[in-house]
């Protein structure tokens, strides 16, 4: 069944056993199959497969996570829709170290409360800091990219920061629970893809 069951691939699954605690086998319908409509973008597909391996190596099993599973989905149409996705890959990171208990304080500073001014982030608590608090500390503290902050007015820099700040907080917060292992090549393979992009002359 290799050639249904690709990265991207929205599937239905029956499971069956006679106790729970068997293995069991499964019943699949493809629903929708989204790996071969890009297979000429290579940052798109990558994208792809960088989200199903990190849900693999992050999520436990047979813990639903239904507001992470339809932001993938819609995050999926947008990628093979040809829209601007990226932005809402970084967000989708952002909403799975959310979901796992690693969630980012991004509202108001951490130092001053101001809501205002919010340009970097605290390695250390996840949280927001303008850079009026940040003064001689900035050098030491992760871009608060714009996508980040919901906008989608963002250009491949800004996602490649955005991206510096979640893969910050997945790999020394997120991965060190899991066993310690490094986070997905796959995910590092997307970032390199980008950055080759922003070398290109992409926009």
């Amino acid at each position: 069944m290799a050639p249904l069951l690709q990265p991207g691939a929205q599937l239905d699954l029956t499971w069956r056993a006679r106790l729970a605690e068997h293995l069991g086998n499964y019943r699949i319908e493809v629903r929708r199959s989204r790996a071969a409509a890009i297979l000429s973008d290579r940052v798109a597909l990558g994208a792809i497969v960088s989200v199903c391996a990190l849900a693999s190596f992050a999520l436990p099993e047979r813990e639903p996570h239904p507001k992470l599973y339809e932001r993938t989905v819609a995050l999926f149409d947008s990628i093979c829709g040809g829209e601007k996705w990226m932005p809402g890959y970084v967000r989708w990171e952002l909403l799975l170290l959310e979901e796992l208990g690693f969630g980012l304080d991004l509202e108001k500073c951490a130092a001053s409360g101001s809501r205002h001014d919010l340009i970097y982030i605290s390695p250390k608590s996840g949280r927001a800091v303008s850079g009026t608090a940040a003064g001689h500390w900035a050098r030491h503290l992760l871009p608060f990219a714009r996508c980040l902050k919901g906008s989608e007015a963002s250009d491949l820099r800004d996602v490649v920061q955005g991206l510096e700040t979640t893969g910050y907080f997945l790999s020394r917060r997120l991965a060190p629970h899991l066993g310690a292992k490094p986070i997905p090549e796959a995910r590092n393979r997307l970032v390199e893809l980008i950055a080759r992009d922003i070398q290109s002359g992409s926009p």
